[in-house]
């Protein structure tokens, strides 16, 4: 029995495409091009599938005469792994943090109570565009990209707020625990 589901319904236009013999000649580069775009195999197997599937959807829509076979499926590639990193962007990235462990072991008492009185404090004697970039990013898990769109400063100038703000921060946690 012949698999007839990945060839195209027989026609003029609709020969032109066939996807086993497209995917055997053109399915190591398209690979290739995907690892170079998306610098991850396992990303780069799952882009060529999906250029194959959405290149078998729209076989229909080939037409031979605007270009060979290579270039559409190139063109197809190229928006799936634009696709791809765009939806990447969008996927939080876990950090491994040290201070991460800290966070997570729930503290009870008096411990728990001062280290947020010490926080409150020191973000109390810090600037309200240091103390609002460092509440958005630290604490509530904003992205850069985020708090820009929401405050129209650009990611660069949140950055370098950032890196002032926590150092006046633990400046000011550092003084207060000295004068305790």
């Amino acid at each position: 029995m012949t698999d007839e589901r990945w060839m195209a319904p027989s026609g003029p236009a609709m020969d032109a495409f066939n996807v086993r013999d497209a995917f055997a000649e053109h399915g190591s580069a398209l690979y290739g091009f995907a690892v170079n775009c998306t610098r991850d195999p396992a990303t780069a197997e799952e882009c060529v599938q999906e250029t194959f599937v959405r290149a078998w959807r729209a076989r229909n829509r080939y037409e031979p005469a605007k270009g060979t076979e290579r270039t559409w499926l190139f063109a197809i590639a190229r928006n799936v792994i634009i696709d791809e990193l765009r939806a990447r962007e969008r996927r939080p990235v876990p950090v491994p943090d040290t201070r991460m462990d800290l966070a997570a072991a729930p503290q009870t008492g008096a411990s728990a109570i001062e280290d947020r009185v010490v926080l409150q404090s020191g973000l109390a004697m810090i600037s309200q565009e240091h103390r609002d970039v460092i509440v958005s990013v630290q604490l509530n898990g904003m992205s850069y990209a985020e708090l820009e769109q929401r405050t129209g400063v650009p990611a660069a100038t949140l950055r370098t707020r950032m890196y002032y703000g926590l150092k006046a921060l633990r400046r000011a946690i550092g003084d207060e625990e000295e004068g305790q």
